[in-house]
């Protein structure tokens, strides 16, 4: 039988106190007691065996015993969305994105955005459960919203793509991944408009495609996530 696991913001050998929240789920919740092993992870690449040696439900404490490293999923894929109307929408790729193995995301301010609320304690949580449901050791690096043009500007990967709707030349995504690290604009419900695709353009972005339909956002952010961890593997 798989064993239970959980987030903790830092892994170090020997006892660790966990937080509240992850205590009262284990202990309250899950109704685990003293001598029962657990898996830990904190998002940044490690995993640890413990086994509880105190189950209080507020403070539980763990006896890490073992801890190893897994190294990050290549290559590294980012995502700059806009946000969107419906927040649950939203969440909802965050949710597949984390599972897919997507790197990091910048939650995006278009022109045509229309909300700007952003809960980001909500949404790294999100992350948190996709992380521990899929099994993985990497949490996606989420970032406080940004507005389009610095996004744009300061771009460092290798591979850089904007996925728009405007009837110009563009690639299918699925053919341009060449590069150890992409990123891909995914606009909102009304698209970039024609300044925000001028700009992309002229910073190094490259135009793509993600299929002959036009997409929600959130679809086409889980679309070009997928295609981009597909092509990973032919690298």
């Amino acid at each position: 039988m798989a064993l239970s696991y959980f987030f903790v913001e830092e892994i170090s050998n020997g006892l660790l106190q966990l937080e509240e929240d992850t205590s009262k789920h284990m202990i309250g919740v899950l109704r685990m007691e003293k001598g029962e092993d657990v898996l830990l992870t904190d998002g940044q690449g490690r995993k640890a065996t413990a086994q509880i040696v105190d189950d209080n439900r507020k403070r539980c404490v763990v006896q890490v015993s073992a801890v190893k490293e897994e190294p990050e999923s290549m290559p590294r894929v980012s995502i700059a969305i806009s946000i969107v109307k419906n927040a649950s929408r939203f969440e909802w790729f965050l949710e597949k994105a984390t599972e897919i193995g997507v790197n990091e995301i910048i939650p995006l301010l278009c022109e045509r955005t229309e909300k700007e609320k952003f809960r980001y304690d909500r949404m790294k949580g999100i992350l948190v459960s996709a992380m521990l449901q899929s099994q993985q050791a990497w949490l996606p690096l989420l970032h406080e919203p940004q507005n389009f043009p610095d996004a744009v500007k300061n771009a460092k990967q290798e591979s850089r793509f904007i996925a728009h709707c405007l009837p110009d030349q563009k690639t299918q995504l699925s053919s341009r991944i060449r590069q150890p690290s992409a990123l891909i604009l995914i606009g909102p419900e009304g698209d970039f408009t024609p300044k925000e695709i001028a700009l992309a353009l002229n910073e190094g972005f490259q135009p793509v495609a993600l299929g002959n339909t036009r997409l929600r956002t959130e679809t086409a952010g889980i679309v070009a996530a997928t295609l981009l961890k597909m092509n990973a593997s032919l690298l």
